[in-house]
């Protein structure tokens, strides 16, 4: 119970850090209002295109609302790769390995204190565009599947972002790496486009990955909340939240043994 308080102790530091900058808070999640609003404009036009008020049974008011969510997820989630490489380029991670906790567990701390804060306040925004665009959002019933479902995803993206900031304890330069990273979510999780309307063959490959769980799964909850649909991506998440932390703490073992500090 010790260890545990000691990392919600940091995790509510976190949050208080993060609360601190309400402007530079505020400014960052409202980008989320240009976003929509571009995409509100050119889903309205595929949809007059096509001639139907829905695309795979998704309606343009819940297309807007799946986008809100999965750029909620995209924009809030931990970004720590920068920040580990950072670290061992300027010599600091010297510092963090040298206090009384364990370097991955404090960053999964700070990393979901921030984005708990950046998250609520551009679902904020961007729920509040969707409403005066499109009308109220889905059954409120089915958001708590979504909010555990955006749990989830923030936990596997922590994961794999730990693991490319890792690769700085060899390489230091990180940036190719998480550019990747950030494209294949974006395509394959479906950030942009639901996996619905993907071609089959790439659905399906699609469903294979994590990255699936990162933002289409929870997406989809939020719009169209099913136990059935709950479990799979629950289940998932909890597949590749085994696969991807039995990697992240390997590689943070083996890191330890070649990392090479610089500065400090």
């Amino acid at each position: 119970m010790k260890r545990i308080g000691k990392y919600w102790a940091i995790f509510k530091t976190q949050i208080l850090n993060t609360l601190a900058y309400p402007g530079e808070l505020a400014w960052r999640s409202l980008s989320i209002i240009l976003f929509l609003w571009v995409f509100a404009n050119l889903w309205r036009v595929t949809y007059r295109a096509e001639g139907s008020g829905t695309l795979n049974g998704i309606s343009l008011k819940d297309m807007l609302w799946y986008l809100m969510l999965a750029e909620t997820i995209e924009l809030g989630k931990p970004r720590l790769a920068r920040v580990m490489a950072d670290a061992v380029k300027d010599g600091s991670v010297a510092y963090l390995l040298n206090k009384p906790y364990h370097f991955i567990l404090y960053h999964l701390s700070t990393g979901m204190g921030e984005s708990l804060v950046r998250g609520s306040m551009t679902a904020l925004f961007g729920g509040a565009i969707v409403w005066l665009m499109m009308g109220p959002p889905p059954d409120p019933r089915g958001w708590p599947l979504a909010a555990a479902g955006v749990l989830g995803a923030w936990l596997l993206h922590f994961c794999v972002n730990a693991l490319i900031g890792l690769a700085a304890f060899v390489s230091e330069e990180v940036a190719p790496y998480e550019w990747i990273y950030q494209k294949l979510a974006f395509i394959l999780g479906g950030l942009f486009i639901p996996l619905d309307l993907y071609p089959l063959w790439l659905q399906n490959i699609a469903r294979y990955l994590p990255f699936a769980y990162m933002l289409y799964g929870p997406a989809r909850l939020f719009i169209a909340p099913d136990i059935g649909l709950f479990l799979n991506v629950l289940g998932g998440q909890i597949f590749w939240l085994a696969v991807l932390g039995g990697l992240l703490f390997f590689f943070y073992s083996r890191g330890m043994r070649r990392l090479a500090i610089n500065g400090g």
